[in-house]
């Protein structure tokens, strides 16, 4: 279940984001948090098992209505689950058009797509 993000989740997204390799500096974290926080072509959500927040996504949203996936992290004790594919899949389907990736999520995005077709062949 998706849970917009909002200040009070800060530390919470904050931790999260941190095990994605390019927001492991503090500064940079605080940037990208405030980017969220303050820019309205920005979303931030929180992914909740059960009672868990496992997992964040943040898009940006192109001017044409194109979503860009900017982050996409799913705490490691909740690898391996599903967890990225379904909140990719939730998303998707919440803003009605697929998601391009970033230069940091497009490999994920890919092999997504990839097991998609699969299911469906």
């Amino acid at each position: 279940m998706f849970i917009k993000y909002k200040s009070s989740y800060k530390k919470i997204a904050m931790g999260l984001l941190s095990f994605m390799p390019e927001e492991k500096e503090v500064k940079k974290l605080q940037e990208t948090i405030r980017l969220y926080e303050e820019e309205e072509n920005r979303q931030l959500y929180l992914w909740k098992e059960n009672d868990d927040l496992v997992g964040v996504i943040g898009i940006y949203m192109h001017e044409d209505g194109t979503p860009e996936l900017k982050h996409l992290c799913v705490n490691p004790s909740f690898r391996d689950e599903g967890i990225g594919r379904k909140m990719v899949s939730v998303l998707s389907q919440r803003l009605g058009c697929e998601m391009v990736g970033s230069e940091e999520t497009s490999g994920f995005l890919s092999c997504c797509e990839k097991e998609v077709n699969q299911e469906v062949n």
